[in-house]
């Protein structure tokens, strides 16, 4: 069993981005592979959209702006 930290690790949710975590981390994947990252805090993909799995890659930014502009889209006079 891994040692205690000091303190809890916190984990900050952000609304349609990333999970923030405080580091350093292990990520152990459904394939059973672990990616590690040393960094203080590390942003945590949630929209699946990444190409750099686990970790967020601003994938849901790109995709929120193309919901905008649809929405956007038909409201002018």
């Amino acid at each position: 069993m891994p040692a205690m930290p000091e303190r809890p690790r916190r984990v900050r949710v952000q609304r349609d981005g990333p999970l923030l975590v405080e580091g350093p981390v292990e990520v152990v994947g459904d394939d059973g592979e672990v990616t590690v990252s040393k960094r203080f805090t590390v942003a945590l993909c949630t929209c699946r959209r990444t190409r750099t799995p686990p970790w967020c890659d601003t994938s849901h930014r790109r995709r929120e702006e193309r919901h905008r502009n649809r929405q956007g889209e038909g409201d002018a006079v």
